[in-house]
């Protein structure tokens, strides 16, 4: 596991993909982790990091978070870890590599939109074929 500031670069999806077996299933949760269950567990999440920015206008949703206090980007990452704990686990159940899955999809995505077409812009991919 890394240490706490490490950069998502560095994430061991498979590592944490173990852990969260194994906390569930310590836990005997599996039979609650379908991924019916995990994706609706998901938009939850997803939902309550909406509402961390639902009233904050778009000049501090800007990168860096300014205006925000510590604790508010506390609640931030924590709720993004969220995210991230209930995609893996719903990989998981639906046994998807998700290593593999975001490899495929990064290099789909650089045929889709090759940089001498699309730099710049944020047109469809659609518009560069």
């Amino acid at each position: 596991m890394h240490a706490p500031g490490d950069s998502l670069s560095g994430l061991d999806l498979e590592g944490l993909r173990v852990q969260l077996a194994s906390f569930a299933e310590e836990r005997g949760w599996e039979k609650f982790h379908t991924p019916r269950n995990l994706l609706l567990a998901l938009v939850g999440e997803v939902g309550e990091l909406s509402e961390l920015f639902q009233w904050r206008g778009d000049e501090d949703a800007r990168p860096g978070l300014p205006g925000w206090d510590d604790v508010a980007k506390t609640r931030v990452g924590d709720e993004l870890a969220d995210v991230l704990l209930y995609l893996i686990r719903l990989a998981d159940a639906c046994e998807i590599d998700l290593s593999q899955a975001v490899a495929a999809k990064l290099q789909k995505n650089a045929t889709k939109y090759p940089v001498q077409k699309c730099f710049g812009s944020s047109a469809k991919y659609t518009t560069f074929q």
